[in-house]
């Protein structure tokens, strides 16, 4: 069975061919029999209709989009779209590339698709390596995540210490994992900082928690 799917994600696409109409209609001149369509934005990646195509598909049906971003996201999705699709013996065929199945042209679509998913990862990292190369020039570069204020891990230190709220809470009212909450109790608990639970900062961190009503203490 040939079926067919079409896709936008806003109203925007309505044009150059990329509206619901104009994917139907050439959907239909190219022989589906059965067409699934769906709008969605990019709020949401989630797909009901084409997650319903995928578990209909069975071998020897064929899947026809207008073109391979109606169903992929980016070549490597796409790649590996048709690859599972290839494996399940169903026939993907794209109409501005042509018919993807296992034959020497459908071997040489897939595999320009492969190189252009390749080509996609590698632009990703040269882009991340200089982004990285370039803030490394600037002045107070840190690798990784920034580090934690001293003042608000010591507020929350104090918060479980003194305060007797649970590690849980407060990792969620300051941001803070409760792995390094553990760990700053347990350093305090040795005695090796315990000047840092100490001074007016802290004091107005804690005071500003309660004011804002972000810690129900009952």
């Amino acid at each position: 069975m040939i079926y067919g799917y079409a896709r936008v994600s806003s109203k925007s696409q309505a044009i150059n061919g990329n509206g619901l109409e104009e994917q139907i209609n050439a959907l239909t001149i190219a022989g589906c029999e059965k067409i699934y369509q769906e709008q969605y934005t990019g709020t949401t990646t989630e797909r009901p209709q084409f997650n319903k195509l995928l578990a209909d598909l069975k071998e020897g049906d064929v899947l026809t989009v207008t073109k391979l971003d109606r169903f992929a996201r980016t070549a490597a999705d796409g790649s590996r779209l048709i690859a599972e699709l290839l494996n399940k013996h169903v026939k993907v065929h794209v109409l501005n590339m042509g018919m993807i199945d296992d034959t020497p042209i459908g071997r040489v679509i897939s595999n320009v698709l492969l190189a252009f998913a390749q080509f996609e990862r590698d632009m990703i990292v040269e882009r991340t390596q200089a982004g990285k190369a370039i803030a490394r020039t600037k002045a107070g570069y840190r690798e990784g995540r920034p580090p934690i204020p001293v003042q608000k891990k010591a507020a929350a230190v104090y918060l479980i210490l003194d305060e007797h709220i649970s590690y849980r809470k407060v990792a969620k009212i300051t941001g803070i994992s409760k792995t390094t909450l553990v760990r700053a109790v347990q350093t305090i608990k040795k005695g090796l900082t315990k000047n840092i639970i100490i001074g007016r900062n802290t004091e107005k961190y804690v005071e500003l928690l309660h004011t804002e009503r972000l810690i129900d203490k009952k």
